[in-house]
C-alpha cells in the first residue's frame, strides 16, 4: 500500500524558451531532471506550494505560475516510504538567471527545448519535452505513469 502525497512543480522559460531544470541521483530511480517543486503541505494550495518551493530552491520570488501545463501521478519512495505521488506541473516564464544563494550541491542547467528532446536521462514527467514542444492550450493529465527509467524521446 502506497501513501498518497500531494506535490506541485514549476516550469521556469526563459525568454529564448530554455528551461531551468535540476539534476537528480536517487537510490530508486537513479538520475532524472526535473523542475523545481515539492510536496504541497497541509493547508496549502498548488500555486502556494510551487512559489514556496521556486523561493526556497533558487531564491527567486519574482515569479508566478502563469497556467497548469500538466498533472500526473508516479510511484516512488519520499523519505523511505512507499509513495503515489500526484504533481501538478506549472509553467511560467522569466530572466535567464542564476539560483541564488546557490547550493553548492544542487545540479542544475538551462537546458534549449530541443536539448531536453535529446537529453538522454529522463525527465520528470517524462513527457515535458513534448509539452512543451506542442504548448497544449489545457492541461494535460497524463495519470499514472510507470517505468520512471524512461526518457522522454
Amino acid at each position: 500500500m502506497r501513501t498518497p502525497r500531494q506535490a506541485a512543480r514549476i516550469v521556469v522559460l526563459s525568454p529564448s524558451g530554455s528551461v531551468f531544470l535540476f539534476r537528480e541521483n536517487n537510490i530508486e530511480v537513479g538520475i532524472h531532471w526535473l523542475p523545481p517543486g515539492g510536496g504541497i503541505d497541509p493547508g496549502e494550495t498548488p500555486e502556494e506550494c510551487v512559489r514556496r518551493e521556486l523561493r526556497e530552491e533558487t531564491g527567486w520570488t519574482d515569479l508566478e505560475p502563469q497556467r497548469l501545463l500538466c498533472t500526473w501521478e508516479h510511484d516512488f519512495t519520499h523519505q523511505g516510504i512507499p509513495v503515489r505521488q500526484h504533481e501538478h506541473i506549472y509553467v511560467t516564464t522569466g530572466p535567464r538567471r542564476d539560483p541564488v544563494p546557490e547550493s553548492p550541491d544542487a545540479h542544475w542547467r538551462w537546458l534549449s527545448q530541443p536539448a531536453l528532446a535529446s537529453l538522454g536521462e529522463p525527465l520528470w514527467p517524462p513527457l515535458l519535452a513534448e509539452l512543451l514542444a506542442d504548448a497544449p492550450g489545457a492541461p494535460v493529465h497524463l495519470g499514472m505513469v510507470g517505468g520512471q527509467g524512461r526518457t522522454a524521446t
